[in-house]
């Protein structure tokens, strides 16, 4: 991490001394270098320093938006969610439908015996000649 930021640093202290000795040539000449180029690149700068003057109001009101655009993605977010989960729970439920055959579902009879009579004994619909009093 710190390679990229002395590269950086080298390469701004090696534009910085080119830019000096320039200055030194053009006093030493008493004549400027490349006139037509800094005038225009002067007018750009002072076409970006207007634009970021007239843009400052803008700027300052940037992380009010930003946190109302977040906050309207998170509801749309969360909408989206519980859309999803109700449809996957309906169609959950009817899968379970279609995989249970039980949709008019009917008591039947049991076919055991056992059954039968356990069913009887607690409905209270056995004989009183039951084992229920010998032990």
């Amino acid at each position: 991490m710190s390679a990229p930021a002395m590269i950086v640093f080298f390469v701004s202290l090696v534009g910085i001394i080119l830019l000096f000795s320039l200055k030194k040539i053009e006093a030493g000449r008493e004549q400027r270098f490349a006139e037509g180029m800094r005038t225009s690149a002067d007018h750009g700068a002072l076409r970006v320093k207007a634009w970021l003057e007239m843009s400052e109001s803008y700027l300052e009101r940037t992380p009010f938006y930003i946190a109302a655009l977040a906050r309207y993605g998170i509801h749309v977010g969360a909408l989206a969610f519980a859309r999803l989960a109700r449809t996957s729970a309906e169609q959950a439920h009817r899968l379970a439908d279609v995989a249970s055959h039980k949709r008019n579902f009917e008591r039947r009879e049991t076919k055991s015996q056992f059954l039968k009579d356990v069913s009887e004994y607690k409905n209270g619909n056995g004989s009183s000649n039951d084992s229920q009093g010998q032990l």
